[in-house]
């Protein structure tokens, strides 16, 4: 039996003209993934190639789960298909969270831990972010820098501070997860906080603190260091 392709459906039931006709959120998740997907293949269309992908989900969220090598495995779905779907979750996650922190202050441990948390759910690897901010400690953005085991030969403080010359950050805050959900920082978590605050110092862009999330808990270097000083 013949599939039905993009080109056999009425007009009218096509996804981008639904989209256009209804508006965008009227759209399945099938009809999302299709467009993102653009096209088929010889003998698959878009619309089964979108249905075989979201059937090995539970649900949709579990989209951010894959990666550029395990999408490509799917039947269909080569390097491009897979990055052009993994931009679309990560631009959607960028614009959802920078909206949503557009001019908030970002002035203090436990509101940044608020603010960052969902970031990591259910993530099982280490994922390190940089934080920028202004003099204000309004955000001005935040950026991934590094994924996997976190140890001072991974996380290269150029990367770091070329961003935040970059975006004319006054501070930095990093944050990164613990995915055995203890927060209690690790000696490699403790050298590379020390190094990196001191390279601050010397370009003029304090690290203002590294927090480490947990599960249901955070860990603030800043909010330690200032307990260490008060009971002195």
């Amino acid at each position: 039996m013949k599939k039905l392709m993009i080109k056999d459906m009425l007009i009218s039931d096509r996804p981008r003209e639904r989209a256009i006709k209804y508006g965008i959120s009227s759209l399945s998740n099938e009809e999302l993934v299709s467009i993102i997907l653009k096209s088929g293949t010889k003998n698959y269309s878009v619309k089964d190639l979108s249905n075989d992908l979201l059937s090995k989900v539970k649900s949709i969220s579990e989209l951010k789960n894959f990666t550029v090598s395990s999408l490509s495995k799917i039947s269909g779905i080569g390097k491009v298909k897979a990055i052009t779907l993994l931009a679309s979750l990560e631009l959607g996650k960028r614009v959802y969270y920078l909206q949503d922190k557009s001019n908030v202050k970002l002035n203090n441990s436990k509101k940044i831990y608020e603010y960052f948390k969902d970031l990591f759910i259910d993530e099982n690897q280490e994922n390190f972010y940089a934080l920028y901010l202004d003099t204000k400690s309004n955000i001005i953005s935040y950026k991934l820098l590094f994924k996997g085991t976190l140890n001072t030969s991974c996380v290269h403080p150029r990367e770091i501070f070329k961003y935040a010359f970059l975006d004319s950050a006054y501070s930095i805050v990093i944050i990164h997860n613990h995915p055995s959900g203890d927060a209690t920082p690790s000696n490699e978590d403790r050298e590379l906080t020390s190094n990196l605050m001191n390279i601050g110092i010397i370009m003029s862009i304090p690290i203002v603190d590294h927090i480490i999330i947990g599960k249901n808990e955070y860990f603030s270097f800043y909010e330690y260091i200032n307990e260490e000083k008060n009971n002195i």
